[in-house]
């Protein structure tokens, strides 16, 4: 199945190699499921800030063929911090299945979205305020012999559901210009999501090559802050940063050391607790890629479709209309 999708994305999407315009034109926010969506909004909105901008309840047979899930009602709030968006989405019916507990942080299926701070020791102590769940064993601050990532501070944590989720903090010179221009705010945007992945050549063909994002950085991370930023021990990684022309970028975590990590489950579905989808927007979709599929999620028409490990992307033709 995953090489059809992937044979269709490529005959629809793969075009001249002199056009200008890139296959996806913007990274529009990050989906994860969540089981209890009163508790997830007051855990985003009251412990990082987020704002909540649309709240809505879909059922029907339009998404149960587009997420591959019989029977569903879901309930799907889309929340805002500085300009990039989440959507938490909660499956009403059927109920997936939680987190693994023994999920770990080379695992295939992890994913998180990395929220930028303007004060690494500052949001450090108001996760503590809250009792949030570590990850990591607390912020490292990755060694300057280190080029492309010395300096910057990272620390790993999870939301109430066992999602992983890590600040960042850039010393001056990393990150994206916007990340230091005097913000006052404590908790910034989203820089990124993470995703592990078992070969950085495969997922290249299908981010780079089929979708079009462009890889704006490389690094190898390795040493005891590496370590304890995973909590894997002897964690040595290989780093590629992609983006497209506008939203948060896409980050590959290759292991090359533990190698241990475990493959996504075959049968996961959109209602498991540890589904992640990055909603994707189309520069100049074909006629033939609208007709693919209708969607009224506020997605706009597009197409479901996953990478060589498992995680979920949605290609959208139109840019989302999120309805209050």
């Amino acid at each position: 199945m995953r090489r059809l999708l992937l044979s269709i994305l490529l005959s629809l999407l793969v075009h001249d190699s002199n056009a200008v315009e890139p296959r996806v034109s913007a990274v529009d926010s990050v989906s994860l499921t969540v089981s209890d969506m009163e508790k997830a909004v007051d855990f985003y909105t009251r412990v990082l800030a987020f704002e909540k901008v649309a709240d809505r309840e879909v059922a029907g047979e339009d998404y149960e063929r587009l997420l591959g899930v019989f029977g569903l009602r879901l309930r799907a709030v889309r929340l805002r911090l500085g300009n990039e968006y989440i959507e938490l989405v909660q499956f009403l019916a059927p109920r997936g299945r939680p987190f693994p507990v023994d999920s770990r942080s080379n695992d295939r299926w992890f994913q998180h979205i990395a929220i930028v701070v303007s004060d690494m020791r500052a949001a450090y102590s108001r996760l503590r305020s809250f009792k949030v769940e570590h990850a990591s064993s607390g912020p490292q601050r990755l060694p300057d012999w280190n080029t492309a990532a010395g300096g910057i501070e990272a620390f790993y944590f999870r939301d109430p559901d066992g999602h992983y989720l890590e600040v960042l903090a850039f010393p001056a010179g990393k990150g994206l210009a916007k990340w230091h221009e005097g913000n006052r705010n404590l908790f910034l945007g989203i820089d990124h999501t993470a995703i592990v992945v078992s070969d950085t050549a495969a997922s290249l063909h299908f981010y780079r090559d089929v979708l079009g994002l462009r890889v704006v950085g490389t690094s190898e991370n390795y040493g005891t802050e590496q370590e304890h930023l995973n909590n894997v021990f002897g964690a040595h990684l290989r780093i590629t940063s992609l983006r497209a022309a506008e939203g948060p970028g896409v980050e590959f975590l290759e292991y090359l050391a533990p190698r241990s990590g475990r493959v996504s489950p075959p049968d996961t579905q959109a209602d498991d607790l540890w589904y992640w989808q990055i909603n994707l927007r189309a520069a100049t979709p074909s006629p033939e890629f609208r007709e693919l599929h209708e969607s009224r999620l506020g997605w706009a028409s597009g197409l479901l479709t996953h990478d060589p490990d498992g995680h979920a992307s949605l290609l959208a033709v139109a840019a989302p209309q999120p309805r209050n």
